[in-house]
């Protein structure tokens, strides 16, 4: 059975709570879990996020649990890109809303197998017998610069560009969205997050401080606590999918 706890936090700078985060559980066997972080003026980045994870289940819940890993991964891509067509035809029509989008990253899983899809620079991450291992690759400027070798990994956590995309869920008709299915087991936990998160706190501490904290809800509250110890200049949304035994809980209140 899979346990679930979430929080997301305004952080210690921002007015408004951009992110969102929602968990669908009894999809036939399936849980869907979402975190979506916002973003444009005019308070247009939550209502992004929070079309993403209302959008995003309703096209899922009729999933069939007899459909092969291909047929999953499609249904979750084409949900996403659903959400897509209404945000983006949404903001097209009113003016203080163009340009609006959100990230994405949507976890569809069973005690088996987990379906990962993403769109922006939020992440998902898998934690496995002590270690921790990135899922997903961000869709921003700076990974871009990595990789053609342009900036090194210490250089882009302090771009003054590291918050551009170059890929979100909202501001183009069409849109590419990255997808996978892995094997998951027993013990495994899986971490979803806003950039409010990992850009603030290393993968090495995440890993420590969930592997140090008892208690899946505490385990959530201590690494939105980090970020905010690092300085809290964004929101900060994490969620985590623990495959074991128990009933699923979550807290989405703002903690000031």
């Amino acid at each position: 059975m899979l346990r679930l706890a979430y929080q997301s936090d305004i952080g210690r700078v921002r007015a408004v709570n951009e992110d969102r985060a929602a968990v669908q559980e009894d999809l036939n066997g399936w849980t869907l879990a979402i975190v979506a972080d916002g973003m444009g003026g005019h308070q247009a980045g939550d209502i992004a996020s929070q079309m993403a994870v209302e959008l995003i289940p309703l096209q899922v819940k009729s999933l069939d649990p007899n459909r092969s890993s291909e047929e999953r991964q499609h249904k979750l891509k084409e949900a996403i890109e659903a959400a897509n067509d209404n945000i983006f035809e949404f903001a097209s029509g009113r003016e203080n809303y163009h340009g609006m989008g959100t990230t994405v990253v949507a976890v569809l899983a069973n005690d088996e197998r987990a379906v990962v899809a993403h769109i922006g620079d939020s992440r998902v991450y898998r934690i496995h017998d002590g270690q921790i291992e990135q899922l997903t690759e961000d869709h921003s400027l700076v990974n871009e610069l990595v990789k053609s070798g342009q900036i090194t990994r210490e250089e882009a956590s302090h771009h003054p560009r590291r918050n551009v995309l170059t890929r979100a869920l909202g501001t183009e008709p069409t849109i590419e969205v990255d997808v996978q299915e892995i094997g998951w087991g027993p013990g495994d936990l899986l971490l979803l997050c806003s950039d409010g998160l990992s850009s603030l706190v290393e993968p090495g501490q995440m890993l420590q401080t969930v592997e140090e904290t008892d208690g899946l809800e505490r385990k959530v509250d201590r690494l939105v606590q980090a970020a905010l110890d690092a300085g809290g200049d964004d929101n900060v949304t994490v969620l985590l999918i623990e495959n074991g035994p128990g009933s699923a809980v979550h807290d989405d209140g703002e903690a000031g």
